[in-house]
């Protein structure tokens, strides 16, 4: 059987290096090269050799599928590392075999022109996608590079970022002569129009009582693992001990992990925690990689939510209000918690369409009317009662079991 012979894709320098030594020899044994109309421009195609301008995927893949099976070299050009973000998933899928000659990627370029470390970044993209995730990794975690795209920019990003404190840089035509890098505010990138392509590094302000590192965790000890799919260290559904909390005022262990469990919190997600009170959820929903958007009305909870988020090391956002009023302008969440508030906040709430909504109700007569409220919204319900009993010491060294208030937990999904 005949050896199949590799498509060939090659990554152009994001920083401007010149090209890999191995292009010029995969060039010139090309029948056929792929690329972009500026990456064709770029390069000394041989004579003979069938281009193909990258448009539509699809055609060029038909092309290089045939190339293959006809035994045909094939090279296609990229922008730096082609695995990372890059055409290479797209040609892994369609079957083709390939031999990847990797250059310096443009997040790794943005860095450099930046002067800042980065193996403790998360790299997301927002091409060809919903933005949101991008922007509500952004949002949750201290150091993200983004691929951007026309419409999912550095305007709509930091448009998006009002509110978080947050710095960005923003690279653009890195490698060419019309590089430009400039260090912005959220409002800056907002109000400005940027040229595509770039990138744009979204990084938490340093921690001023750290000088060990020269990007410290921000202020608050913000972690800095930036792992937001490993389990935190310390687990969640955390003992009430874990949290300062006024009066009991807090979500019971036991409710919290189905509450947490419903929201589905994880990255490129946003949870608001309606009626936080201590901010357990919303807290342990950031320890899973959210964006959190913590609402309480009042003032002393909300120093101690930014107490408890303080202490467990995540950035929760606090908008210190009444709700539903206050909710107004906040951006579009994923999924809602409501510890506190009425039918009014409930419906406030659905009329946001979030994908989720779960509740918390210890009055029985509250809950036939808020599950009419979500069932007219379109969402279906389920329900369950959480009624718990701890163990607890008696004297002579025997055990019984103290009962918690009994819980009526609501989830609401919408199809």
């Amino acid at each position: 059987m005949e050896p199949v012979t590799p498509v060939t894709v090659v990554g152009l320098d994001a920083a401007g290096a010149p090209p890999h030594p191995a292009l010029a020899p995969a060039l010139a044994a090309a029948g056929l090269v792929v690329g972009a109309a500026r990456h064709l421009a770029a390069v000394r195609v041989p004579p003979g050799a069938a281009t193909v301008a990258l448009g539509p995927l699809a055609p060029a893949v038909r092309q290089l599928t045939a190339a293959v099976a006809a035994g045909v070299p094939a090279v296609v050009l990229a922008s730096g590392d082609p695995g990372l973000f890059g055409i290479v998933r797209r040609l892994r899928a369609a079957g083709l075999p390939l031999r990847v000659v990797p250059a310096v990627s443009s997040v790794a370029a943005a860095f450099a022109r930046a002067g800042l470390p980065w193996d403790g970044a998360a790299v997301v993209t927002a091409h060809g996608r919903d933005p949101r995730p991008a922007l509500n990794a952004c949002r949750a975690l201290p150091l993200v590079a983004v691929l951007t795209a026309p419409g999912a920019g550095a305007t709509e990003l930091g448009a998006g970022l009002a509110g978080w404190s947050r710095r960005l840089v923003v690279a653009e035509h890195l490698g060419t002569d019309a590089e430009r890098v400039r260090e912005v505010t959220p409002a800056q990138a907002a109000a400005e129009t940027w040229s595509d392509p770039h990138v744009l590094l979204s990084i938490a302000p340093p921690d001023p009582a750290r000088s060990d590192r020269v990007e410290a965790a921000p202020t608050g000890g913000m972690r800095w693992n930036n792992q937001p799919a490993a389990a935190p260290a310390g687990g969640w559904a955390l003992p009430e001990i874990r949290y300062a909390h006024r009066d009991s005022m807090i979500t019971k262990s036991e409710v919290r992990a189905l509450a947490v469990a419903r929201l589905h919190p994880g990255l490129g997600r946003l949870v608001w925690d309606i009626g936080a009170g201590s901010g357990s959820v919303g807290i342990e929903c950031a320890l899973l990689g959210a964006a959190v958007l913590a609402v309480e009305q009042d003032v002393d909870s909300g120093a101690t939510i930014r107490a408890n988020a303080a202490a467990h090391a995540v950035d929760v956002r606090l908008v210190v209000g009444r709700a539903p009023a206050v909710l107004t302008g906040l951006p579009e969440p994923d999924a809602v918690f409501v510890g506190g508030g009425g039918t009014d906040v409930l419906a406030a709430v659905v009329a946001r369409r979030p994908d989720r909504v779960v509740l918390t109700l210890a009055a029985l007569d509250r809950v036939a009317p808020a599950v009419g409220v979500l069932r007219a919204a379109g969402y279906t319900v389920e329900g369950s009662q959480l009624s718990a009993a701890r163990l607890a010491d008696l004297p002579g060294g025997s055990i019984r079991l103290a009962a918690t208030n009994p819980v009526v937990v609501l989830t609401g999904e919408r199809p």
